[in-house]
């Protein structure tokens, strides 16, 4: 059950990201959308954890998954960019 939660908290997260931070690069689909809520939530985790946010076992929040989502649709805004100019 906790895997259908993440899924689903993955995809709310990349939604509002995706809201948040518009642009023409951006992953679309939902199945990119959930996977970029994911990724954001473990930025967002490691990203925590490494500035001692959270303790070794706590996770980012819902917010943090949306901060993190944003921080990976900054970074594939700069790499996709990159790669069109």
């Amino acid at each position: 059950m906790s895997i259908i939660w993440t899924i689903i908290i993955g995809f709310v997260a990349g939604v509002i990201a995706k809201f948040l931070m518009p642009g023409p690069n951006e992953p679309s689909g939902f199945i990119l959308t959930t996977i970029l809520g994911i990724v954001g939530a473990f930025v967002a985790t490691w990203l925590g954890q490494a500035l001692g946010w959270y303790g070794p076992d706590q996770g980012a929040g819902f917010i943090g998954a949306i901060v993190g989502a944003v921080i990976v649709l900054a970074i594939w805004g700069m790499i996709s960019r990159r790669r069109t100019v």
